[in-house]
């Protein structure tokens, strides 16, 4: 079983995953555009039970499009979210696919939120669209 460890700059706030993630996904959505400065974000979904975390974390609280909530675990140091847990999805944990810093990380295979995707983006070959 693959384990891979994600961590913020700093190295204070780790999540170590053991198993591969259930969900790869980008999201346009506008908070997900301010929260990761970037056109886009993307994220790797694993079960709750298989990521152990380690270290201080502070958490932002945002309310989705839908109304759900999403709780953001970044480190007090230097900023970085590490994971975060969503309402919608009890019982998993969604890391940013950057704090891996893996460039051999699979691919997103979902693509959300494209109504506000960035003109010059282009998902993934394959990948599901979900508007």
């Amino acid at each position: 079983m693959p384990t891979r460890l994600a961590s913020c700059s700093c190295g204070q706030l780790t999540a170590r995953v053991a198993g591969a993630p259930l969900r790869v996904s980008i999201c346009h959505c506008l908070a997900c555009q301010r929260r990761t400065g970037s056109p886009f974000a993307q994220q790797a979904r694993f079960r709750r039970a298989d990521v152990t975390v380690s270290g201080s974390a502070s958490v932002y609280t945002l309310a989705g499009d839908s109304g759900a909530q999403a709780r953001f675990h970044f480190c007090p140091r230097c900023g970085a979210t590490v994971y975060y847990e969503a309402d919608a999805f009890p019982g998993l944990l969604s890391i940013p696919v950057g704090a891996f810093a893996d460039p051999g990380f699979p691919a997103p295979t979902v693509s959300v939120y494209e109504e506000r995707m960035h003109g010059w983006v282009v998902p993934p070959a394959g990948a599901e669209h979900i508007p």
